[in-house]
C-alpha cells in the first residue's frame, strides 16, 4: 500500500488534485467534486491534530477496532461505505477554496514523515506512522477514484 509520507506518493496525489476541476465526474455516491474535496480534509486535520470527533458508544468502537486493518491494507474500499458523522458533508462547497486548502493539508502531512509518536485516533485507536500514511493515501485515492480520478 502506497503512503501519504513517500515522496513520489505524495506527488501522484498531489497531480491528482490538481487534475478535478468542478466538472469531474463522479461514479458513486452523492458529493459534488467540492463536497469531496471537504471531506477529504477531515482526516488529515485529525493525523494533524488540528480537530477530533467523539469516540463512538463502546459497541460500535468494538465493530471500528475490528475493521481498523482495512484503512491501510492493500484491498480497496467498498463504495459507498459509511462515514462518522462529523465528516458528512450536505452543504454546498467553494470548488476553488477546498482545492487549494486541501492542496496545503497534504502538505502539511506529507511533511510528518519523520514524526515518530502519533496520538490515538478518536475512534480507530493506535496507529503507526506508517499506519497513518497509508491510511490518509487510502481516502484519498478512494475519494479521487469516486471523482474518475
Amino acid at each position: 500500500m502506497k503512503s501519504l509520507f513517500d515522496q513520489d506518493t505524495h506527488q501522484e496525489i498531489k497531480d491528482r488534485l490538481q487534475s478535478l476541476t468542478p466538472d469531474s465526474e463522479r461514479k458513486w455516491g452523492k458529493m459534488t467534486v467540492a463536497q469531496m474535496l471537504h471531506h477529504c480534509q477531515q482526516p488529515l486535520l485529525i493525523g494533524l491534530e488540528k480537530i477530533t470527533i467523539e469516540k463512538p458508544p463502546f459497541i460500535m468502537g468494538l465493530i471500528m477496532k475490528m475493521v481498523k486493518s482495512s484503512l491501510h491494507n492493500d484491498k480497496p474500499w467498498k463504495k459507498g461505505l459509511p462515514t462518522a458523522k462529523e465528516f458528512i458533508v450536505d452543504t454546498d462547497k467553494d470548488f476553488l477554496k477546498e482545492k487549494e486548502t486541501l492542496a496545503l493539508l497534504i502538505d502539511e502531512f506529507h511533511q510528518l514523515k519523520t514524526k515518530e509518536t502519533w496520538k490515538p485516533h478518536p475512534i480507530f485507536g493506535k496507529f503507526t506512522k506508517e499506519e497513518w500514511g497509508k491510511m490518509q493515501y487510502k481516502h484519498l485515492d478512494h475519494h479521487f477514484t469516486q471523482f474518475s480520478n
